[in-house]
């Protein structure tokens, strides 16, 4: 199989994975892949449950329309997570439930906006900014993504963003960021631990890079 045909296979598996399990709704979200210098990305108006791998867009890394339907509107989160950082291979956009709640909150960490409550939040996303209300698809929306410079992002009353080596990684870092707000949720008001900061980097340095969508200094 081909690299591209295998990533027009893992697009439409994993967009259904992550609509079959509530983290993305309607037609809402969208994902790409690196192959060379193009980039295999979700159409316009798509329901990740309802992909065809026949039926998917690309564009070249201008974001020029190379092949296929329309790109999504929100291609310039994707284009700014690539033309950022050159290491990623995928990119993952979601307005799941609980990470857009955490999102209108007052007095979030405007740096880090989830606290390191478990070990696979540091080891998947790591150091998370929040990034202002941008209307979707607005071209100031990607600047604020590259002035974040972060491999993944919370955007304000939006959803989260994250960019990794392998779709993969970055379906997980999502659904991660998505976990880690419900229980933040859920524990907001109580007394309540998180990891310190040295288990924190003992983390970082345990884990395989393949596996991240942080660096090792967390960014």
């Amino acid at each position: 199989m081909s690299r591209e045909l295998k990533a027009r296979d893992d697009l439409v598996r994993l967009g259904r994975a992550l609509y079959d399990r509530g983290v993305t709704h309607g037609r809402t979200g969208n994902l790409s892949q690196l192959v060379g210098d193009r980039i295999i990305v979700t159409p316009t108006g798509s329901c990740l449950g309802r992909l065809d791998p026949a039926q998917l867009a690309v564009v070249d890394l201008s974001g020029a329309r190379v092949t296929g339907p329309p790109p999504s509107k929100e291609i310039v989160l994707h284009l700014a997570l690539y033309q950022e950082h050159p290491d990623i291979g995928a990119v993952a956009h979601v307005h799941s439930t609980n990470a857009v709640a955490w999102s209108c909150l007052d007095r979030l960490d405007l740096d880090n906006a989830l606290p390191p409550l478990t070990a696979y939040f540091v080891m998947r996303v790591g150091n998370l900014p929040v990034v202002r209300y941008i209307p979707p698809g607005a071209p100031a929306l990607a600047e604020a993504v590259r002035e974040a410079n972060s491999y993944c992002v919370l955007l304000a009353h939006h959803g989260s963003v994250a960019g990794a080596p392998t779709l993969e990684a970055a379906v997980d870092a999502v659904e991660e960021i998505e976990e880690t707000a419900r229980i933040a949720l859920l524990l907001r008001g109580t007394s309540h631990r998180h990891l310190t900061n040295e288990q924190v980097n003992s983390l970082l340095l345990s884990t395989p890079l393949e596996n991240m969508t942080t660096t090792r200094d967390g960014r």
